[in-house]
């Protein structure tokens, strides 16, 4: 408690600095950009910069955004309004080939005549303001301006005129330009000497940086358009090698713990599951598997992320590696985020080990084990069976949701630790389940989300990354559709080719982006995309749900005799095991569903999957739920139901999908778009992205330099007991999860 009152007495004190310095105004509006330090203010860079006589470019306006624009006065008029007490006052401005009107609005007569003196044809201007549409024409509506011309203060001429002109993110209430006199307000006193210096001087000077106190001036007073690139490149690379650093330190951290070696067994369960699968593995499973399983053999704990695309395989190479652990004499846990998940685990492990999962069984393999399923929603007496069989050594392998972490679960001897969709769980959570081994155990990460090169450098740079791109040989595929929801005729034949799916024995999935209209969507999902711009706006008002949906497709002549299901998040277990057993049984071969099945559901026969408001959903999660189908011996088809308009980004995403099935090409297209905070934005912690600067498919050469450098680094100086203004950018610029184990250095 005293150390959270210290805290925000300091954060107070930093507040009142930054309000003597620029004002007590000024320091209120910035508060909204997040803005409450000198030093934040310091780091709140440009985001792009104008050049008098370049004007922007109107037409690429977007209705809905905050926009600061560069241009010129192309006409100004002012009528008395309806009620004569305010003067309409409407600047039409241009970039040389679009026109756009602004309004204002003015108390008096004097007021529009002050407007013309500022604003005369001609005149060349900054404007900011929100970009709206009025009878189908953008407009921006009582902007803040600020004059450019020769008539305008000397001191604005000098600064705009003859060097580039920083455009901030800003606000309504505080445009770029008030951002821009603050910053200087706080940077002209200062002494270059006096910044502080977060990267190392030999870096600074390898990789020929400027300064710390240098690059302030460059980004935020630049003279010429190569100063802020420099710095650009400087906060890049800074960013990038501060998260490298705080990856190689946790990598070394965990390093240096001792874990029993697990060799691989001749004759042992892993050549008995070889010997007994139906299929052989693919040359991409051998080489992973051949991988894993050097790690296992050694005293270091095995550090391994296994991303695959979407029916690679990933679940066979996982439990082979268990079972090397197992024929070692230890165990593995396997951590799922849903009970669907970890109940589909359980029945797939169990399935494909068959008598090798039944040890003490009748009919059960005299060398095999048995696998434990611990779920919240267990009943007593199987949970006790679970935590028994834990406890003694029984079950080689354990499977279950958050309930693993309990403090009453206990192993005999943990050797593996299995992460399913592991970005759905934090450091303290995975490391809970890490601290239940003898010795440290050994932890293999899975993900059903390709992960660009680029993208695993930057949020998994202290785990070695496997991949599994090649699909087994006999799946299908499946083609993808674009339908549009406001083509009734579409929609008709959507339900048409369900039933006939149906017919021929297959399952389809109807997946809805709510649960109901009264509730937001399903718990046990992960949001759907909810940073759309005005443009991706959809006909059609509330988003279609599962409750309603269930209903409709009930009443809908098309799938008329078909029985359907349903499945949501807030099913109970029993609920949730019973419509799954149905679905994949064909005693409701239609299921009207959440996100909950996107990732580890597998039924052979479904070959149909409508997703309806598709657009609401990312890439990546568009292309995890079509991959729930066509995993059987038929086709599947993926029929994106949605009213986005063509052009806009969301239709362009839902193209994406439409265009290939290749998830590391549609990994890249989310990024693109999304930007990387929001695609992994809780790849460690839940928490927002940290990255401000650095663009992780832009900035792949800094992020491979930066690596390179911070693991040499640590590799020299472990605790950075030499380079103390490191270790403070560490604590200051990384999340607060993802730096837990400094306490522990």
């Amino acid at each position: 408690m005293v150390a959270d009152v210290d805290d925000a007495e300091a954060a107070q004190q930093l507040t009142r600095q930054l309000a003597r310095a620029v004002g007590e105004k000024t320091a209120k509006a910035l508060a909204s950009l997040g803005v409450r330090s000198i030093d934040d203010l310091l780091r709140h860079y440009p985001r792009r910069y104008l050049h008098r006589g370049k004007y922007t470019r109107l037409a690429d306006l977007i209705p809905g955004e905050h926009a600061t624009v560069m241009a010129e006065v192309a006409d100004i008029d002012s009528r008395p309004a309806r009620n004569r007490r305010l003067h309409i006052v409407t600047v039409t401005i241009t970039d040389g080939s679009t026109h756009l009107p602004l309004t204002f609005f003015a108390r008096n007569a004097g007021m529009a005549t002050h407007l013309r003196r500022q604003l005369p044809v001609g005149a060349s201007a900054m404007f900011s303001g929100q970009v709206s549409l009025y009878r189908g024409e953008l407009q921006l509506t009582h902007p803040e301006y600020e004059p450019l011309d020769d008539s305008a203060d000397e001191s604005l001429v000098q600064a705009h005129v003859n060097r580039p002109v920083p455009v901030y993110p800003a606000t309504a209430k505080l445009p770029s330009w008030k951002i821009a006199k603050a910053v200087r307000m706080v940077l002209d006193p200062m002494n270059e000497a006096d910044t502080a210096e977060w990267l190392p001087a030999e870096i600074v000077e390898n990789r020929r940086f400027p300064s710390a106190g240098a690059a302030l001036r460059m980004i935020h007073r630049p003279t010429v358009d190569e100063e802020w690139k420099q710095a650009q490149r400087r906060y890049r690379y800074e960013e990038a090698f501060i998260l490298q650093t705080a990856l190689a330190r946790r990598r070394a951290d965990v390093a240096a713990y001792d874990a029993t070696p697990r060799p691989a067994r001749a004759d042992g369960l892993v050549d008995a599951l070889d010997a007994q699968l139906p299929f052989e593995l693919t040359s991409g499973q051998q080489a992973v598997a051949e991988e894993i399983s050097t790690d296992l053999a050694g005293a270091e704990p095995m550090q391994r992320l296994l991303q695959g695309e979407v029916g690679s395989g990933k679940t066979v190479v996982a439990l082979r590696a268990m079972l090397q652990v197992i024929d070692a004499g230890g165990q593995a846990a396997l951590l799922a985020p849903t009970e669907v998940l970890a109940q589909q685990h359980q029945r797939s492990i169990t399935a494909m080990l068959g008598p090798l999962g039944e040890a003490g069984m009748l009919g059960g393999a005299a060398n095999g084990t048995r696998v434990a399923l611990l779920t919240g929603s267990m009943g007593a007496t199987a949970r006790r069976q679970a935590l028994a069989d834990a406890a003694s050594g029984a079950a080689g392998i354990v499977i279950g949701t958050h309930a693993l972490l309990s403090q009453h679960v206990q192993f005999a001897d943990l050797g593996l630790t299995v992460v399913d969709e592991q970005h759905r769980f934090g450091v303290e959570q995975r490391d809970a389940l890490r601290s239940k081994g003898r010795t440290m155990p050994h932890q293999l990460f899975l993900t059903a989300t390709p992960i660009p090169r680029s993208v695993a450098m930057t949020f998994f740079g202290d785990v070695d990354v496997s991949t599994l791109r090649q699909i087994p040989e006999g799946r299908p595929g499946v083609e993808t559709f674009a339908v549009p929801a406001d083509k009734p005729r579409w929609l008709t034949r959507t339900w048409e080719k369900v039933a006939e799916d149906v017919a021929r024995g297959g399952r389809a999935y109807v997946v809805a982006p709510r649960i109901s209209s009264s509730t937001p969507e399903d718990d046990d999902a992960p949001a759907p995309v909810t940073e759309l711009r005005a443009t991706d706006a959809v006909a059609g008002g509330d988003l279609a749900n599962v409750e309603d949906t269930f209903a409709t497709l009930s009443r809908d002549p098309s799938l008329a005799g078909v029985s359907l299901g349903m499945m949501h998040g807030r099913l109970s277990a029993e609920e949730k095991d019973r419509a799954m057993a149905d679905f994949a049984a064909g005693r409701t071969p239609v299921l009207v569903t959440t996100t909950v099945i996107e990732v580890g559901v597998d039924v052979p026969e479904a070959t149909v999957m409508v997703i309806l408001d598709a657009d609401r959903f990312g890439i990546s999660q568009l292309h995890q739920l079509r991959g729930r189908v066509g995993r059987g011996a038929t086709p599947g088809t993926c029929l994106l139901v949605s009213a986005a308009q063509p052009g806009t980004p969301a239709w362009q995403r839902l193209q994406a999908l439409v265009e290939t099935t290749d998830g590391f090409v549609l990994a890249e297209k989310d990024l693109e778009q999304r930007r990387e905070g929001d695609v992994l934005g809780a790849a460690q912690s839940g928490r927002g992205n940290s990255l401000t600067m650095l663009r992780v498919l832009r900035d792949r050469d800094l992020i491979e330099q930066a690596r390179d450098d911070a693991r040499t680094l640590i590799a020299n100086d472990p605790n950075l007991v030499g380079h103390p203004e490191v270790l403070l950018a560490v604590t200051r610029l990384v999340d607060p999860d993802h730096e837990e184990y400094l306490d522990r250095a």
